[in-house]
């Protein structure tokens, strides 16, 4: 029987997605998810709803903090490569929930490296975040930048497993791949995102909150592109040869994965109005914390070593979500 490629967090937009790319080629995989209520659930179901029925997909359902849990899906099912997406997101949740960040990035990511270093896997691939570059004010963003002073425990933990994935590359030598995503977006995604917000809010004729007084910066990423990356670095696993040489001969690397074109949001908003139709009501306030004013990527590691390019210009990947939202919640 062939080893399934496992996606933790495949009820999520990234999972879910990703997942579909991967049945669509062939791959058999194995899909885990808690379905949280962090946000709508009903959304997450309806993902999986599309995916359950697919040949080559199956789903089980698991809290990947749960350690015994964990350990049995791992020595039961033995995947051999795994893309592991499942995490507590949101920068200002963090500040509110701080327990659920440590529940799901550390302990259940050290209990899936645990899973990885007990089966001996071929390729560990890990969402990590932009939001690490914290209060790094040099753009655009690169990996050698320094990330020690992050701004957000979600930050924080998503540093924190990059150096606990290092730990496990250097010690049983288990090749892993971080990628730092920036501003993911497109049909599916997460409500609790902006341009998700933004787009409710334009239909329901609500306000809409601009943080920094409306000068913010995001380097948005269609979700197509994004999978396409995960993709690309899934099929290419370090070696000690390939893996970062700084200091370290671990196979292990971390990679920037964005569309290397930063968006102002009024650009963002206005791009909005023009594609609904409607026109925002515009609510300025002052930064909020834990957030920060700019994101940009520089994406040339990742490019040089996969031939990433990313291809969707924030009119069309919009377009794409604004069709999907019409269609999901019933707007004409």
């Amino acid at each position: 029987m062939t080893a399934p490629l496992l996606i933790t967090g495949a009820a999520g937009f990234v999972g879910f997605h990703l997942a579909n790319a991967l049945v669509d080629r062939g791959e058999a995989v194995l899909g885990v998810d808690n379905l949280n209520d962090y946000y709508d659930v009903h959304l997450k179901e309806a993902r999986l709803a599309r995916l359950e029925p697919r040949p080559g997909f199956r789903f089980i359902r698991l809290d990947l903090a749960d350690r015994a849990q964990t350990a049995d899906l791992f020595a039961r099912e033995n995947p051999k490569r795994i893309v592991h997406l499942a995490a507590q997101a949101g920068v200002r949740y963090s500040i509110e929930n701080p327990n659920a960040y440590i529940d799901a990035n550390l302990v259940g990511f050290g209990n899936v490296l645990e899973g990885c270093r007990s089966i001996g896997v071929d390729h560990l691939v890990y969402a990590s975040s932009s939001s690490v570059y914290g209060a790094n004010d040099h753009l655009p963003f690169k990996e050698t930048d320094n990330v020690d002073h992050p701004v957000s425990l979600y930050a924080a933990t998503k540093k924190a497993n990059e150096l606990m994935a290092h730990v496990y590359s250097h010690l049983y030598g288990i090749p892993t791949t971080g990628l730092r995503f920036f501003t993911v977006y497109g049909p599916w995604g997460r409500p609790d995102m902006a341009y998700y917000g933004f787009t409710r809010s334009l239909f329901a004729g609500e306000p809409i909150t601009m943080y920094n007084f409306g000068k913010m910066e995001r380097d948005f990423t269609y979700i197509d592109d994004i999978v396409d990356g995960i993709i690309r670095v899934l099929d290419r696993p370090p070696t000690p040869e390939t893996g970062n040489h700084e200091g370290s001969s671990a196979p292990y690397r971390l990679y920037n994965i964005g569309n290397n074109q930063p968006v102002t949001l009024e650009t963002f908003v206005s791009t909005l109005e023009r594609i609904t139709g409607n026109v925002a009501i515009r609510e300025y306030l002052p930064m909020q914390p834990g957030d920060v004013p700019a994101t940009y990527a520089d994406i040339d590691a990742l490019a040089a070593a996969t031939g990433f390019k990313p291809t969707t210009s924030i009119d069309v990947g919009l377009e794409h979500f604004v069709a999907w939202y019409r269609d999901y919640y019933g707007i004409s």
